[in-house]
């Protein structure tokens, strides 16, 4: 006999709220390029917290719906049926876990190599991306570009032509664990300290400490992460 009964999921309350505003976009005719209503708007129209928008907004921006702007708030870059959205939503949540695994295994080691093969250019890079996401977030951003950069430059670093090859054939999984890890408050300053303190163990030639710097920085991104969370 046949089993096609499977557990049913409960949909959470930022999967709700997002299909809804794809609902919302549908019915508007709203088209890419097109900006949301602003958070406190669409969080007083559905009755929820600007903390649930906000949740939804990055869950969206994830699977690549939107981009949310410092100073233009949510910007749609593509149209999809609720149904489709949700699903990605969910794929990127179950995956994650692998991502993040597949990211501390990748960059430990190349915060190791950097540490040992690091040159003066190579430390002007890293510290130039570190002025770059500090920039960014006293202006109001999430500092998601200057996070890219500064992951880059330490790949850069390590002078491993096969790990920076393995590092980019990942690097749209790797930017969803960026947008989603960012979207959360007080996120973006907490790495940026992180990141300095990675910095710090590569300049000091130390890979140990380099590795275990960088072990510690992905392991906090796996703490914050809210997608999956009920």
């Amino acid at each position: 006999m046949k089993d096609s009964l499977k557990p049913v999921v409960r949909p959470r309350l930022y999967e709700t709220v997002a299909r809804q505003i794809v609902a919302w976009m549908t019915e508007n005719d709203v088209q890419p390029g097109d900006r949301l209503p602003p958070e406190r708007e669409l969080a007083v129209k559905l009755g929820v917290s600007r903390a649930t928008i906000s949740q939804a907004l990055v869950a969206m921006e994830v699977v690549g719906a939107v981009t949310v702007r410092h100073g233009d708030g949510a910007i749609v870059t593509s149209l999809s049926a609720d149904m489709k959205l949700v699903d990605a939503i969910r794929e990127h949540a179950q995956r994650l876990p692998d991502i993040l695994d597949a990211r501390d295994a990748l960059e430990s080691k190349l915060a190791a190599l950097a540490a040992e093969r690091r040159t003066p250019a190579d430390m002007r890079l890293i510290d130039d991306a570190l002025a770059f996401m500090s920039e960014q977030l006293e202006s109001g951003e999430r500092g998601v570009e200057g996070d890219e950069r500064f992951h880059a430059a330490v790949t850069a670093a390590a002078h491993s032509e096969l790990l920076g090859r393995m590092m980019n054939e990942i690097s749209g999984l790797i930017r969803e664990t960026r947008v989603e890890s960012l979207g959360q408050p007080g996120r973006p300053q907490e790495s940026l300290v992180q990141h300095r303190t990675v910095t710090e163990a590569i300049r000091a030639g130390d890979p140990a400490l380099a590795a275990a710097a960088m072990h510690s920085h992905l392991g906090s991104i796996r703490k914050v992460r809210l997608l999956g969370d009920d």
